[in-house]
């Protein structure tokens, strides 16, 4: 399956959980890392676990295994590392804080339709 399909897989599970803000980062052309990033939060530390949980559900249910996941405990900020793409789930918070948009503003933003 090639990372085009694992976004779309993970922003449905992500919009399962009712995530805010959902945006996709193309960083093929500037890192090594991966093809893409996920990134999205929720309001509190349950939300951001439950979209954890169903993301790697969905991935799990095609066959797909996860590399690592990072931060599930704290529930702040939640790393799924998928090999081609990596998603970052934050609480609201966090995301502000740590603004991991800024951070990687050199990719691309991609709508899930032009995927």
């Amino acid at each position: 399956m090639d990372s085009k399909e694992l976004v779309k897989i993970a922003v449905k599970a992500l919009e399962d959980k009712k995530a805010h803000n959902i945006k996709i980062l193309d960083i093929k052309e500037i890192s090594s890392v991966g093809d893409y990033f996920v990134v999205a939060d929720g309001s509190n530390r349950n939300q951001v676990q439950a979209m954890c949980d169903n993301v790697e559900e969905y991935m799990s249910k095609e066959g797909i295994n996860i590399k690592n996941r990072e931060g599930y405990s704290i529930g702040g900020w939640i790393l799924l590392d998928y090999y081609d793409i990596i998603i970052h789930i934050f609480a609201e918070e966090e995301r502000s804080f740590y603004g991991i948009e800024h951070i990687w503003s050199d990719a691309n933003s991609v709508f899930l339709e032009d995927l």
